[in-house]
């Protein structure tokens, strides 16, 4: 993060975010497959930043950046099956990445760098799973100076390449410079990913030039330094051998990701299957997933010619969207209420195709993992959730991980008399547990869903395994833990209407602490620790005057001044 700006100025508006990308319309990275290899080069253009007011300097990067990213990560997963190594480096000479811009970041709301943080997290984990689950190894060949973020991106990969050329080197800057902390888990993953002693960590993280050559390798910051007389050819052999050790098939065709079909209204946003309806007066958003429709693949060969139109990815991408866009546009839509609807067995019949083949086909498998991405996508989202499980719901197996990812589940126990038989032809509300409700689709604290929820009471989870594949009823499901409550039809709107009320009469900042606080049971990892301590933080510390008051190192840096520190430890 070592981007030169002009004093800060007030924040433009802030236009609607869109995360729609295509490789043949990126501004600033240049994807390019051959065989085996990937190369995913950052070529920033510096007049192309997302919103005005600041200009994309040394390959710096902002969200619009990080959103190609997005894009192209998911690309080379599904429509690259082929490709078996991904070298991420820098289209330009002497400069890998300078990180997130400064001037983006001094003018930026603090909602927004906070949701700029969170995505860019979101991706950086996306490749560490691309390369522990889906066989593309990512290999970072840092042909220049990686700076902050640009250190982090790297941080990502499995290896780090440095060219030696004197002059390129890799650094933590943010606490010396900026006042602030690496946003993107670079202090976490240098102790726990790299296994930097912790007094070099702390050496390295008040270090503004950070360190190159024979001391990054010594510190185990790097893995590899190059001469620059062989690096294109070095490089080619690491990722050559990284390509040779992976189980990506050969010969495999992808799938293409279409682009997705939504439309928009003041009101909503709906897709082919997922709805969301707005209650800005409420404050809430009603999502609907809705549960597959038509004959079930019967064969390995018939989802890949469905392809993206396979229900389960079709489904995810349109949630996976859907979420991105209420957290960056409908910041005051504090409530999600999450609904499902269709036929339990026909859900259930798509997930017996996943559980077949994600073991041994690598399409299906993705699709597995994607669904994992976004639900943990939905844990780290600072809304309140809250299911409803209704006569004409598919809580069944992985759908019912979208029940358990909320905060409350409130089933209905019989059917609405008022409209009995509309809508309801099924009978009362039901869930099903199976498989995948036991590790299948694990949190970022490495625990499956029912085991945060049953936290420290491992004999009932097991007890709950011998339930799977059978319909569990409202009464039921209160018994065995599975929901918050079961009011009859003569409470259910009542009740449902007086806890919306309450919710959106506390704090929204207290409930987003509290909901993380209560998501997040038991052991740490690298990721949770990335996505819980280290952004905890860092929001505190981007709002404090230290930071990004007037005489904040934020607002300070570049102008020459420095910045006048608050010494006082709080």
């Amino acid at each position: 993060m070592t981007t030169t700006i002009e004093p800060a100025q007030a924040a433009p508006d802030v236009p609607t975010v869109s995360f729609d990308a295509d490789p043949a319309l990126y501004k600033h990275w240049k994807l390019d497959v051959d065989g085996e290899i990937a190369y995913l080069r950052l070529d920033i253009d510096e007049a192309g930043g997302i919103v005005p007011g600041y200009e994309l300097k040394m390959n710096s990067y902002d969200l619009g950046v990080d959103i190609e990213l997005y894009d192209a990560t998911q690309r080379l997963r599904f429509e690259h099956p082929g490709v078996r190594a991904v070298v991420l480096t820098s289209a330009k000479d002497r400069n890998f990445c300078a990180g997130a811009n400064i001037r983006m970041l001094a003018q930026s709301s603090h909602p927004w760098k906070v949701n700029f943080c969170k995505f860019t997290n979101e991706t950086r984990n996306g490749i560490e799973d691309a390369t522990a689950n889906s066989g593309q190894v990512y290999i970072a060949a840092v042909n220049g100076t990686a700076a902050g973020g640009g250190y982090e991106m790297a941080l990502a990969c499995d290896q780090i390449l440095l060219i030696d050329d004197n002059s390129s080197a890799v650094s933590l800057p943010e606490v010396p410079l900026l006042g602030v902390l690496p946003g993107t888990g670079g202090l976490t993953r240098v102790i726990d990913k790299r296994r930097v002693r912790k007094d070099r960590a702390d050496v390295f993280a008040t270090k503004s030039e950070g360190a190159r050559g024979r001391q990054a390798v010594e510190w185990k910051l790097v893995d590899e330094v190059i001469p620059k007389r062989s690096w294109d050819e070095t490089v080619a052999e690491r990722a050559a051998t990284a390509a040779a050790r992976s189980n990506r098939p050969a010969g495999a065709e992808g799938v293409p990701l279409t682009p997705l079909q939504r439309e928009e209204t003041a009101d909503g946003i709906t897709y082919r299957h997922v709805k969301a309806e707005f209650d800005r007066e409420q404050g809430l958003v009603e999502i609907t997933v809705l549960g597959p429709e038509g004959d079930v693949p019967d064969t390995v060969e018939r989802v890949h010619e469905l392809g993206a139109e396979f229900w389960p990815l079709a489904m995810t991408r349109e949630l996976d969207d859907l979420i991105l866009r209420l957290r960056a546009n409908e910041l005051e839509l504090g409530t999600w209420v999450i609904r499902t609807q269709g036929d339990v067995e026909d859900a259930l019949a798509f997930e017996r195709v996943i559980e077949q083949y994600s073991g041994s086909d690598w399409l299906v498998n993705e699709i597995r993992h994607y669904f994992k991405r976004t639900l943990k996508r939905l844990d780290v989202t600072s809304r309140s959730l809250i299911a409803l499980i209704e006569p004409g719901s598919c809580f069944a197996g992985a759908l019912l991980e979208l029940a358990l990812a909320c905060d409350r589940q409130y089933m209905l126990d019989g059917l609405m008399e008022d409209d009995e038989g509309e809508g309801q032809e099924g009978g009362p509300a039901q869930i099903v547990l199976s498989a995948s409700n036991f590790g299948s689709f694990p949190m970022s604290n490495g625990l499956g869903r029912l085991g945060s929820r049953f936290w420290g009471d491992d004999a009932h989870v097991a007890e709950l395994r011998q339930e799977t594949g059978r319909r569990i009823e409202a009464a039921e499901a209160m018994e065995m833990g599975l929901v918050t409550d079961a009011p009859d039809d003569i409470d259910w709107s009542d009740e449902i209407r007086i806890m919306l009320e309450e919710r959106a009469s506390l704090s929204p900042d207290a409930l987003t602490g509290m909901e993380a606080n209560h998501r997040f049971v038991g052991p740490e990892t690298m990721e949770s620790r990335i996505f819980s301590r280290l952004t905890a933080w860092q929001n505190w510390i981007f709002v404090r005057p230290n930071a990004s008051g007037p005489e904040g190192a934020l607002r300070k840096y570049g102008t020459g001044r420095k910045a006048d520190f608050d010494r006082k430890r709080v």
